[in-house]
């Protein structure tokens, strides 16, 4: 079964062509699907559509949001909702082509966890959307070591498993790859069509380029310190102590040697009481990192690792994978 997660806010004009074109899409693949639109708090007419949709479509249905939570929260909804064992997330604004999915799906049928799509001729202005996301594009590749052209794009295909293995909060679910690559999920990149806003304006501006940043810093931490807060804390907190006592040492020689510290030597005083207290912190504060991670693994049960496969050879000499 296939579910389409399509997160909706003021895109009245779009709904009613994206509901034809993807609708037909579907018929076209002979496979079960549904199709769920999150109404993200709209204030236009968009709700009103859709639930007119509902009545007779029963592929259709529509989650709607108390207020305004963000593009990542409705997505989280939506997710939550499907019941298909693959599932296509798209943007409602027709930028993302219907026509793409069975693509995508090539992928995942291919073996692959995540069919991303890429924006290969993106139509964007230059200055304000192309080079910022190229940029960004870079370091989130370099972070995370996810190869990936197009981190941005929300068309992308994956398996539910992999999903229920990601948290989204903030704005990460365009870093879902990312995610889903500590736990090890296949990905694979493929080409899609990316057209021009035909009504309506864009609801993204430059400025999010500097959210994106502070982003690519939190998966950064998550990919390599996740599991182990302290090799990163303890790290910072090793180099402050270090600095910080051989200060204190140094001034504690000229103290019995008969110098004034405090004249001679007050910046680096301050300087290494200042660098010795910091190191503490950060051993302190690694230490509670550590307890935190035991909690949250040990109260819900979670696991540090995901299998893909378990393959045991049955008792008449016959292998067979086990899942």
């Amino acid at each position: 079964m296939l579910s389409v997660v399509i997160p909706i806010h003021n895109e009245e004009h779009s709904i009613l062509p994206l509901y034809d074109r993807l609708t037909a899409v579907m018929e076209q693949l002979q496979r079960s699907y549904e199709i769920l639109f999150v109404d993200d708090a709209s204030s236009d007419r968009s709700f009103e559509l859709l639930a007119n949709l509902v009545e007779t479509d029963g592929h259709l249905k529509v989650i709607r949001l108390r207020r305004n939570f963000g593009q990542t929260a409705a997505l989280s909804a939506g997710f939550h909702e499907a019941k298909g064992e693959i599932v296509i997330a798209m943007d409602g604004d027709l930028q993302h082509a219907p026509e793409d999915i069975p693509a995508l799906l090539e992928k995942i049928d291919a073996g692959y966890d995540i069919a991303s799509g890429w924006r290969k001729n993106r139509v964007d202005n230059a200055f304000s959307r192309k080079l910022p996301s190229r940029i960004a594009n870079w370091l989130m590749a370099k972070a995370s070591g996810v190869n990936l052209r197009d981190f941005g794009t929300t068309f992308k295909a994956y398996r539910a498993e992999i999903l229920r293995d990601v948290n989204l909060y903030g704005e990460l679910h365009r870093f879902i790859p990312a995610l889903a690559s500590f736990y090890g999920a296949r990905i694979a990149e493929v080409p899609i069509r990316n057209v021009m806003r035909t009504t309506g304006g864009s609801h993204y501006g430059i400025t999010r380029t500097f959210r994106v940043l502070f982003d690519i810093l939190t998966i950064k931490f998550l990919l390599k310190y996740f599991t182990r807060p302290m090799h990163f804390f303890g790290s910072l907190g090793l180099l402050g102590t270090t600095l910080g006592g051989a200060a204190m040492v140094y001034l504690l020689i000229n103290k019995l040697l008969g110098r004034d510290i405090v004249t001679e030597h007050g910046p680096l005083m301050v300087a290494g009481a200042l660098m010795l207290l910091a190191g503490l912190m950060m051993f302190s504060t690694g230490l509670i990192g550590e307890m935190m991670m035991r909690t949250y693994f040990e109260s819900q049960d979670r696991r540090i690792y995901a299998v893909r496969e378990i393959l045991t050879r049955k008792q008449r000499g016959v292998a067979g994978p086990t899942r």
